[in-house]
C-alpha cells in the first residue's frame, strides 16, 4: 500500500485482526479522564436496608477498579459478603456514544446494565431496576453510596448504604 493512500492497515478490533480502514484511531479524551476517580483498590463497608421481609445485614467487599488494556474501559472486580452470602462480580465501564455505560455481571449469573453519570463529585449508576448515587469526599478517597432497587422500575426503595474507602 502506498503512503499516499488515505487508508492504512491497523488493528481495528482485536476479534477482526489487521484490516485496511479509513477510520481514525480512537483517542482518549476528557470523558475517559473523568473515570480516573474510580481507579484503585477500595474496601466497601455498610449494610442492607431492612424490609418487612428481611433484616439489615452487614456488607464487606473488596473492589478493584483498573484500566483495561488500551485505557478505554474500566474493569471493576468485586468480592465479598453480604450477610452470610458470598458475592462478587465483574463490571465493565466505558463510553458508548456520548454516554457512559456500565455492565455488571454478578456471581449469581445476572447481568445489570446501567447508564453512569458523572457530575462533579457525584456519580450515578441508573438502571432499570437498580440505581446508585455515590458522593466522593475526602479528596476522592471516600465514596458514600446509596443504592436503591425497584421491582417494577417505577417505585424505588433504599436497598444498601455503603462507604468505600480507597486503599491505594
Amino acid at each position: 500500500m502506498s503512503r499516499s493512500s488515505s487508508k492504512s492497515a491497523r488493528v481495528v478490533t482485536v476479534a477482526a485482526g489487521v484490516e485496511t480502514t479509513d477510520r481514525t484511531a480512537p483517542v482518549r479524551d476528557d470523558r475517559h479522564e473523568a473515570l480516573e476517580v474510580l481507579i484503585g483498590k477500595w474496601i466497601n463497608e455498610g449494610h442492607t436496608v431492612a424490609t418487612a421481609e428481611a433484616p439489615s445485614v452487614p456488607i464487606l467487599t473488596s473492589d478493584i477498579y483498573e484500566w483495561a488494556p488500551g485505557g478505554f474501559f474500566i474493569v471493576h472486580s468485586a468480592y465479598g459478603r453480604i450477610g452470610d452470602t458470598s458475592v462478587g462480580g465483574v463490571e465493565i465501564i466505558g463510553i458508548d456514544g456520548e454516554a457512559y455505560s456500565s455492565t455488571f455481571y454478578d456471581s449469581f449469573g445476572n447481568v445489570h446494565v446501567s447508564r453512569l453519570e458523572i457530575d462533579g463529585d457525584e456519580l450515578r449508576w441508573i438502571g432499570d431496576r437498580t440505581r446508585c448515587t455515590a458522593t466522593l469526599t475526602d479528596g476522592g478517597f471516600t465514596q458514600v453510596a446509596r443504592h436503591e432497587s425497584s421491582a417494577d422500575g417505577e417505585t424505588w426503595a433504599p436497598s444498601m448504604n455503603v462507604t468505600l474507602r480507597k486503599a491505594t
